[in-house]
């Protein structure tokens, strides 16, 4: 197809689907009760920040001015990959901001606020040094290491480097351990065979799609990579004593959403709300949401729909707000946690506004 996913993943500006999918739910009023005082976020850009855990939005690392790190941080950047990218920025569009990276972050964090408690100071915008045990560290991301070369390398020749992702993140998770981390939550990855814009630019034929117009292949790829993730964390699990290492099955609420829209108050799965062309997909990777481009001589616009509670997918890649509402309460109930997590026991919930 010669386009590279990777770059409109670096474009793409709407960040979706619930990472901190449990941040919404805590709450740190001095009526409710927690167990989590904090949530550190590594991820790339499906990292979004609902509303029901009662937490301040987490500020991101990289932005010094005006953040507040008193209840965690955000790693995660655009285009972020698990394992770290064999080129720039600028010939890829992957972010320099790999997993390793983000983790390095974290451990700079960690003896800053370490360092500046033990020489007395105060009045800081830093967590209390104890904050990293009563903490909850959430993982999205591995999404550009499938898709990044997917198009020009197929499915085989993504699948052989894909070991080596999921033992990153394992690996991680064994540091972070380490510095005091007890609770984890670790997203798989979404049914991206039913995504607009990989319907448009993954090679594929009529044969390959389902009842539901999602890529037969693609999605069957995922949910390889997704067990081995979840066989790799079930064995990380078994090395880390008193600690909650919790695998959260998204793939499982949006592939419903997809192929199901009705179903749940809304209209459209394959079908982006705000993109340019119209048609089954509305994607045109020419020219990505909220831009405009002069091609042919013709001003091209990708600009939103009137309606976008009817959509499961925002801009092709990343869902709508009314997406992750359904998602959020899907998950929170507790039945896509393996092993079973009950975050209402640890936690007073706050409803999404």
């Amino acid at each position: 197809m010669g386009v590279r996913i990777s770059k409109a993943l670096a474009i793409l500006r709407h960040f979706s689907v619930v990472v901190l999918v449990m941040m919404g739910m805590l709450s740190f009023s001095c009526y409710s009760k927690c167990e989590f005082r904090a949530i550190f976020n590594f991820g790339d850009s499906n990292t979004d920040t609902a509303q029901a855990l009662g937490l301040p939005f987490l500020s991101p690392y990289l932005l010094s001015i005006g953040s507040d790190y008193r209840h965690g941080a955000n790693y995660a950047t655009l285009a972020s990959t698990v394992l770290l990218p064999n080129t720039s920025l600028f010939v890829s569009g992957l972010s320099p901001f790999a997993l390793p990276i983000q983790l390095n972050q974290m451990k700079a964090f960690k003896a800053r606020v370490d360092e500046f408690h033990s020489s007395g100071q105060k009045g800081t915008n830093l967590p209390s040094p104890d904050i990293f045990g009563k903490s909850i560290y959430t993982f999205y991301i591995g999404q550009n290491d499938f898709t990044s070369n997917l198009a020009s390398a197929g499915i085989g020749g993504v699948q052989q480097y894909l070991p080596q992702v999921v033992a990153q993140i394992a690996a991680t998770i064994k540091e972070l351990y380490a510095l005091g981390g007890r609770t984890f939550f670790v997203l798989n990855l979404a049914p991206i065979g039913c995504y607009p814009a990989f319907l448009v630019e993954l090679p594929h034929g009529s044969s390959d799609l389902d009842a539901h117009g999602c890529m037969i292949s693609y999605n069957n790829a995922v949910v390889e990579y997704n067990k081995l993730l979840n066989d790799t964390m079930a064995q990380t699990r078994a090395s880390l004593h008193n600690a909650n290492l919790i695998y959260v099955d998204t793939h499982s609420v949006l592939l419903e959403l997809f192929r199901h829209p009705k179903n749940h108050g809304l209209k459209y799965g394959t079908r982006a709300c705000c993109g340019h062309g119209g048609g089954e997909y509305n994607f045109d990777p020419r020219v990505f949401c909220g831009s405009s481009k002069e091609i042919n001589g013709s001003l091209l616009t990708a600009s939103a729909c009137n309606d976008p509670s009817n959509y499961v997918s925002w801009d092709g890649i990343h869902a709508t707000e009314a997406a992750n509402k359904l998602i959020t309460w899907a998950i929170i109930n507790g039945s896509y946690f393996d092993p079973p997590f009950s975050l209402n026991q640890h936690c007073d919930l706050q409803p999404i506004g």
